[in-house]
């Protein structure tokens, strides 16, 4: 019996809120539609919850892309969609002095019962990381850069 040895994936860290993320990812998981297996979706209250310092932590840790999944302006929580704005842009500004590719990190509105959008958005966070690359390479040449710098 040969066994064909799969290359590594990257890594897709997907933030649902219950109000509409993660319903739309039990919508998907209902119609049996196939997404990467490289995806770990974690149902949250909201996203504001999390500090700019969660994402880097979870970059560092081996995650490779992240996605924000929330219901956007509709969701129940009224500090949810100006506070996420803010977090995202905090998030941003650690990871470009990181030197971490900012398109990792997105925010997607996904309703409770967005299958489409929600295959969308997972596929296209895994073409785009099978084209940037892992995460631990940003690192890596970042780091190298700074090195550099200080020779």
């Amino acid at each position: 019996m040969t066994q064909t040895i799969q290359p590594p994936q990257p890594k897709i860290l997907i933030l649902a809120t219950l109000a509409g993320g993660y319903a739309g990812a039990d919508s998907t998981g209902q119609s049996h539609a196939d997404y990467p297996a490289n995806t770990y979706i974690l149902p949250v209250m909201c996203p504001v919850m999390f500090p700019p310092e969660f994402f880097i932590r979870a970059f560092e840790h081996g995650i490779d892309g992240i996605i924000l999944m929330y219901s956007g302006t509709d969701s129940p929580y009224k500090v949810e969609a100006d506070g996420t704005a803010k977090l995202i842009q905090r998030a941003y500004g650690l990871m470009k002095a990181r030197g971490i590719d900012i398109r990792r990190f997105r925010l997607a509105a996904i309703c409770t019962i967005c299958v489409k959008p929600f295959l969308k958005e997972v596929n296209q966070m895994n073409d785009l990381l099978k084209g940037i690359g892992f995460v631990k390479h940003e690192f890596a040449t970042h780091a190298a850069l700074a090195q550099g710098a200080q020779a």
